[in-house]
């Protein structure tokens, strides 16, 4: 059984701001419709609820520009992602420094990724050298989030930008 509760006193607050006094709905609703306005709940858990006389179109409408601008302001956080072998030659292992320089630089996280293939496995302490001199390279610009570790077949690290 659905059954509505009627509110028998709300405080209200005209268009200007400034708050008429506790009063029934039904003449909130008469005082509103005589401005051509409507009553619209800001606080329903407040006692009494408390309503405002507002133009609601246009009250909706600065809600969303807020909204909007809120939405502007915040930083989206991107993971580039660089992947290397253990036995990676030196041009190779330049490129790859300066592409998670120009990363962090922008701002990005930077995710560097060691495969490893075969029974270069055995040999994980090849990744850690080439992942620590990769850190140690940009530390200018960026600092360790998650230090390097093993995830499957492959050592994985984390670097974040560091704040100017």
């Amino acid at each position: 059984m659905n059954r509505q509760i009627r509110i028998r006193e709300i405080r209200v607050i005209d268009d200007e701001g400034a708050q008429l006094g506790i009063m029934t709905p039904e003449e909130a609703m008469k005082i509103a419709e005589e401005k051509g306005l409507d009553l619209v709940e800001v606080a329903p858990t407040a006692q009494p609820p408390v309503c405002r006389i507002i133009d609601y179109g246009k009250f909706l409408y600065d809600e969303k520009k807020k909204a909007n601008e809120a939405k502007k302001k915040q930083k989206v956080i991107v993971v580039k992602e660089i992947k290397v072998r253990p036995k990676i030659e030196e041009h190779d292992y330049q490129v790859k420094k300066r592409h998670a320089e120009e990363f962090l630089s922008e701002g990005d996280k930077v995710k560097i990724t060691v495969r490893f293939r075969g029974r270069e496995i055995v040999h994980p302490e090849m990744a850690q050298k080439l992942l620590s001199r990769l850190a140690t390279d940009v530390v200018a610009l960026g600092k360790i989030e998650r230090a390097p570790a093993m995830d499957g077949r492959q050592m994985v690290m984390l670097i974040t930008p560091v704040k100017k």
